[in-house]
């Protein structure tokens, strides 16, 4: 159902500050909580005593102890010492590799021999004073697939997002799909244009007229696992569009990483980087909230969405140009998740 050789967003820092969280990903049932040096770990979420839930205890000198038992269990999933008893013979609990990076913690749920922190895309707007980043995280009971194809086709904002960034516009500009390797790239450019609420706000944010016509974009990139970063932006028309000057448009890159928590539901941080004012925190944190709406209004339809097609699954559902960035980001999945169960299927054979 989803790649599992890869790394996943599994929190935010300040999720884990002073205690354990408890985090199911891909199935599998985590706890992430800072060990030794501040590092931050994540270990089965499952005490070997009993069957508590590790995140239920705290952490104390490093180590995770249990608050049903008592049982002190080390990052790398040995059994310390319990209140009392021996407990050399216990067995080891599974670890996972995590790394915090670019303000988020990483895990990788799959085989963590091949967990390689390199493998994490570089994300320059995270690293440069030049970028603001504000964003959040919602939980919805969704497939995280349903979410790419939601973000790889932004016709919906007409509908969905009516009184913020959509505009019948939007529907009347076809989009544009291409593929190189794996990665998906859906654009749509518009020219000439008033612009809708949310950028008419961005346009004043950078000190620029918000009642004049501008060119509008939307450049969709999905990348495996489930990660899509949208360029987007207006700037004042004539001047280039996508391609103008600093001083004459408002641009910036929706920041959607989709972690599957199980078949049916995901963790979906959200957010939005942008290179202008970024020193303006009143203007980030205006944006976040804006933002914040308009994702919320995507939570109903998806949930929705999702229950009617656990009601009919063998309906089959009609494919239009507008879906190609889905369909494509898909393809790639398929073909990733193929392999590993190739793999998978080839150890086994080599075990036996």
């Amino acid at each position: 159902m989803y790649p599992k050789n890869t790394w996943y967003v599994a929190c935010t820092p300040d999720e884990i500050t002073d205690k354990p969280l408890g985090r199911q990903i891909c199935g599998e049932k985590m706890v992430f909580y800072r060990g030794h040096e501040n590092k931050v770990a994540a270990v089965e979420n499952f005490c070997p005593h009993r069957g508590a839930p590790l995140s239920l205890g705290y952490v104390e000198n490093g180590n995770l102890v249990c608050g049903y038992h008592g049982l002190v269990m080390g990052c790398d999933g040995k059994t310390v010492e319990m209140p009392g008893q021996r407990v050399r013979g216990f067995p080891c609990n599974k670890t996972y590799a995590a790394v915090e990076r670019y303000g988020f913690i990483w895990v990788w749920p799959g085989d963590q021999d091949q967990a390689d922190p390199a493998l994490i895309h570089h994300l320059e707007w995270a690293v440069s004073d030049e970028w603001a980043y504000g964003g959040g995280l919602f939980h919805i009971g969704c497939d995280y697939r349903l979410m790419i194809d939601n973000l790889m086709d932004l016709t919906h904002e007409t509908y969905v997002h009516a009184s913020s960034i959509g505009q019948k516009e939007i529907d009347e500009v076809a989009p544009n799909t291409t593929v190189e390797g794996n990665e998906v790239v859906t654009a749509r450019h518009m020219e000439n244009i008033m612009a809708p609420p949310f950028w008419r706000m961005a346009l004043r944010g950078n000190n620029l007229a918000d009642d004049v016509p501008v060119d509008r974009w939307q450049i969709c990139r999905f990348s495996p696992p489930s990660h899509v970063l949208i360029e987007v932006g207006v700037a004042h028309a004539g001047k280039g569009g996508y391609h103008a000057a600093p001083e004459f448009k408002a641009s910036s890159i929706v920041v959607d990483f989709i972690t599957p928590e199980t078949d049916t539901s995901i963790w979906y941080f959200w957010g939005m980087a942008r290179n202008f004012n970024p020193q303006d925190h009143a203007l980030t944190a205006t944006i976040r909230e804006g933002q914040g709406k308009i994702f919320s209004e995507d939570l109903e339809m998806l949930e929705q969405q999702q229950q009617n097609l656990l009601d009919h699954p063998q309906r089959a559902l009609l494919k239009l140009n507008i879906d190609s960035g889905g369909v494509q980001s898909r393809r790639v999945l398929d073909r990733i998740i193929a392999s590993e169960r190739t793999s998978e299927s080839q150890l086994i054979a080599t075990a036996q």
